[in-house]
């Protein structure tokens, strides 16, 4: 079966906009978090966000919308994107030129896209609106195509006339992890050669604000406090946007173009916890049986595991049952395997995370260094089992794992090996 390779990454996120940006922040822990204007009311208990520097998005006419001047895009092209569709048309330029792709490279019959977003609950909102009020010859034509639910995929394909496989993936917070998952199935099975993955979110007031009515964001007013992953304190998770682009490719691709690959994917896994709508299983076993799934078809024992960075999004629930599925894969070889949660920086990309914290593990791994812990200052005794290092390592890592999870008990793990 062919090996598979990243190629390409592209970052339109909290902590940068760029890889040279990201891989600052995540060497120095610096968040992306800021206290949101509209979140700014006292009817409204969440303060901080995870906020996209540079862009401009909050009005319905994209028009109005302001991004960096070296994207070029059409107003044609606008008029049918949400916010996260022009994150993601901007990461994918960037994911582009860094994997060095041509014209003929990105649109042949062996090339493929899959994307994952929640869609655009805010265009969704304001074209319904519109059409209750006005009347539907009053809505616009581009209103479907910019709001629901594959909207990614649809303008994204269509823009850079992609040929080959192209989906949309909907599993909640692990969405674009399996579009990461099921690209690696096509590229190893031989049914494409190329295959972009991505992930974007709106990342505002109505992308975000509906989980604290489940309860599930920090209400903390200083950034620095929010978003505390393994830590005692730990209230919640803070919400973010954006947009990441990975490229992959097989082995043979990456010779006849002469590229230098970020990493390997050597495999995945997936598994359901069969639980509850919301809430992971209180044991992590559907987490559990994803890592073990993976780590089974990637060839890797646990014990040859350097780093694993965890889904942990800063909630109670949640961050305890990722621990004892770390604890029940690993055993004994835990001590010797460093976990972190890099939402610790960025907030919670939701659909976006899986990609962009994968794409977060590439850099780890061809940089060579662990992103620590940042904002850990107490770790919760359920996680005081996990190596969880306080700042970042700046040392050579082979193998590493990513674990994304979504509602209704969705598991996906990803296993990365650093290019021979």
């Amino acid at each position: 079966m062919p090996r598979v390779f990243i190629t390409g990454l592209g970052f339109i996120t909290s902590i940068g906009n760029d890889a040279a940006g990201v891989l600052r922040s995540l060497r120095e822990l610096r968040h992306g978090f800021e206290l949101y204007p509209p979140f700014q009311k006292p009817d409204i208990p969440c303060k901080v966000v995870g906020t996209i520097k540079e862009f401009t998005t909050d009005s319905t006419d994209p028009e109005d919308w302001t991004f960096p001047s070296r994207y070029r895009i059409k107003r044609e092209m606008l008029r049918s994107m949400a916010p996260n569709g022009l994150f993601a048309h901007c990461a994918l330029l960037q994911a582009i030129e860094d994997a060095r792709l041509t014209e003929a490279d990105i649109s042949n019959r062996a090339t493929g896209l899959y994307a994952a977003s929640g869609g655009s609950p805010f265009l969704t909102h304001y074209h319904h609106e519109r059409l209750l009020k006005y009347g539907v010859m009053r809505c616009s034509p581009m209103g479907i195509v910019a709001s629901i639910v594959g909207t990614l995929n649809f303008n994204l394909v269509a823009a850079f006339k992609i040929l080959g496989a192209s989906c949309g993936f909907s599993s909640a917070c692990a969405s674009s992890a399996h579009a990461l998952g099921y690209a690696f199935d096509d590229l190893s099975l031989g049914r494409q050669q190329r295959m972009f993955v991505i992930g974007a979110e709106d990342g505002n007031s109505d992308a975000i604000l509906p989980f604290a009515g489940m309860r599930t964001l920090s209400l903390q007013g200083d950034p620095s406090l929010a978003s505390r992953p393994f830590d005692a304190g730990r209230d919640g998770f803070v919400g973010t946007g954006g947009a990441t682009v990975m490229v992959l490719e097989t082995e043979a691709e990456v010779a006849r173009r002469g590229v230098t690959p970020y990493a390997e994917v050597l495999g995945w896994g997936q598994a359901s916890d069969g639980y509850n709508v919301a809430i992971s299983h209180p044991e992590g076993h559907g987490s559990a049986t994803a890592m073990a799934n993976a780590l089974r078809a990637a060839g890797i024992a646990p014990g040859d595991v350097d780093y694993v960075n965890a889904h942990a999004t800063s909630t109670l629930i949640g961050d305890v049952s990722e621990a004892r599925a770390l604890r029940s894969v690993f055993g004994e070889a835990l001590s010797r395997v460093a976990v972190s949660s890099t939402k610790a920086l960025t907030g919670h990309g939701l659909s976006l995370a899986g990609v962009m914290e994968s794409a977060f593990c590439a850099l780890a791994l061809r940089e060579g260094f662990v992103p620590g812990c940042a904002h850990l200052s107490r770790v919760d005794p359920e996680c005081s089992s996990l190596l969880l290092p306080r700042t970042t390592e700046n040392r050579p890592i082979r193998v590493v794992v990513k674990n994304s999870s979504g509602f209704g008990g969705a598991n996906v793990a990803v296993v990365f090996k650093r290019a021979a």
